[in-house]
């Protein structure tokens, strides 16, 4: 049974990222690669977060993390944020103006997403409620 669910899930896992690269493809700023999207995502969801776990989450190596740090607060889309404890350290959030492309972004994806759910009944959508919830709880946690 665990090796049947466990087989359940990679493919699962493997569908998500296949469903967001297609609704997120054409909808990322001209601007931004694929890598600083990703970064930009990421630092969108989980701000504040440092280079090291934006390395270790993006798979990207330290010194590539920190070179597209770079060209994003060069674009002024995200700022750096000194620990007031260890002026060496710092976290990464995103600056005004990153709020507003990944808003943007994330409009154009939401309206893609309820393009995929629209023929989804009630009990469908609730359903995937749950779905959500639970793996949320148990295993995204």
């Amino acid at each position: 049974m665990s090796s049947t669910l466990f087989n359940r899930f990679i493919a699962f896992t493997a569908s998500v990222h296949e469903v967001k690269h297609e609704i997120t493809k054409n909808v990322r700023s001209r601007s931004l690669t694929s890598v600083q999207y990703g970064i930009m995502e990421y630092v969108f969801v989980s701000q504040p977060v440092n280079p090291s776990e934006i390395s270790d989450c993006q798979h990207i190596s330290l010194p590539n993390t920190s070179r597209e740090l770079k060209k994003l607060h060069a674009m002024n889309l995200i700022e750096k944020v000194m620990d007031k404890q260890d002026g060496r350290k710092h976290t990464i959030v995103l600056s005004v103006e990153g709020k507003r492309m990944m808003s943007e972004i994330f409009s154009e994806i939401e309206l893609l997403f309820n393009k995929k759910i629209e023929h989804a009944s009630a009990q469908d959508l609730e359903e995937i409620k749950k779905a959500l919830d639970v793996l949320e709880k148990k295993v995204f946690y």
